[in-house]
């Protein structure tokens, strides 16, 4: 099976996203850019695609702090200080792939479980009792085990608790996006890993995961189920982080003009805790994507430590999560290995101590 390869009940949709971000990404040579070419993209009032190029450029790095001057007067412009909080709840962990990075990978020797609807309503009782108002729901990406009735009525529970609902979990086709987002849920993330088609075919070995257009095509059949929001991210360190940010970028660009009334926005995961991606690096990529898409949101992820974090929303980040477990139960492996386990209270005091405003629900 080829990585392009749709198997059989994976819907295709009509949309020229996918060509015409290869198509860029084939031209895309941040080496050749210069810091003219930064700084003429640092003048514009709205960048065009060849100044995110430049953005992203190994010539943009001396210019850190400018860019990240102009581009916290955007996040100010567009979301003021508010700074919304969630936190992931992992309900499954079953996979059907083997991804050769994944901690859930169906190869891994890990615990495998899924909560019941009495564990869930449990689970979501101590969350709601921080205060929280919005998760993230995740599931392993397995069909058989956490099947799109199981997630419905998992939804369904959980919107008695929480008025905002997000999703991280298998691609799904319009219809049955309709059916999650009929059940409660809000939003979708889905992330392409990485955008080198190349790398994408080497790295997903089997599993449905392996078909490359019909994951790239998850964000629009999910808009077209009627979700209101959707976010775009790559593994980064998993490929080369420049083509991969700069590949992401112009997903979302794409398909913001396509579906102007969607909410877009982005997750910036660094492979941990080893990463051929620096720090410097990540606060670069957050930067150019904020001046690309200012009106987009912009998590941060607990896999970044307490300081780094902290300065993204000063910055650009206008979400971050807290009080977060990356497993279906406290006996379960771990997908990943978080660096900042503070609090749902003590994320809250930080932000006000920062004149941010803590946000626990920005949509009705």
């Amino acid at each position: 099976m080829s990585s392009f390869d749709y198997l059989p009940g994976m819907q295709e949709i009509d949309s020229d996203s996918l060509p015409r971000v290869q198509a860029l990404l084939r031209e895309f040579s941040p080496e050749t850019c210069t810091e003219e070419n930064v700084r003429a993209a640092l003048a514009c009032s709205a960048p065009s695609i060849a100044d995110f190029a430049a953005l992203l450029s190994p010539a943009a790095l001396p210019l850190l702090e400018e860019i990240a001057q102009a581009a916290q007067a955007q996040t100010r412009r567009w979301h003021g200080n508010s700074v919304g909080l969630y936190t992931p709840l992992y309900i499954a962990n079953y996979c059907e792939n083997h991804c050769s990075y994944c901690g859930f990978s169906c190869h891994q020797d890990i615990t495998r479980t899924k909560l019941s609807m009495e564990d869930l309503r449990r689970r979501a009782e101590e969350i709601a009792a921080t205060g929280l108002q919005e998760i993230l729901l995740l599931t392993g990406e397995s069909r058989s085990e956490s099947s799109v009735d199981y997630i419905a009525q998992a939804i369904a529970l959980l919107h008695n608790y929480f008025p905002a609902i997000g999703i991280e979990i298998y691609p799904l086709n319009c219809d049955e996006y309709a059916t999650l987002q009929q059940a409660g849920a809000d939003y979708v993330s889905v992330y392409q890993e990485t955008y080198d088609p190349v790398l994408y075919d080497k790295v997903h070995v089997q599993g449905p995961k392996r078909c490359y257009p019909y994951r790239f095509y998850a964000q629009e059949r999910a808009l077209l189920g009627g979700m209101r929001g959707v976010s775009f991210g790559a593994l980064l360190g998993l490929g080369d982080w420049r083509r991969d940010i700069f590949a992401a970028g112009l997903h979302a660009y794409f398909t913001q003009r396509k579906h102007p009334q969607a909410e877009i926005a982005f997750s910036l995961p660094r492979m941990r805790p080893h990463s051929r991606v620096s720090e410097r690096e990540l606060t670069q990529a957050m930067l150019a994507l904020r001046l690309l898409m200012p009106q987009a949101g912009i998590a941060i992820s607990t896999r970044e430590r307490p300081a780094l974090r902290d300065a993204a929303v000063r910055l650009a980040a206008t979400k971050m999560s807290a009080g977060v477990r990356t497993s279906v139960s406290e006996q379960d492996d771990p997908q990943f290995t978080i660096a900042d386990s503070r609090s749902v209270s003590e994320i809250h005091d930080m932000l006000k101590n920062n004149g941010l405003q803590p946000v626990y629900l920005d949509y009705v």
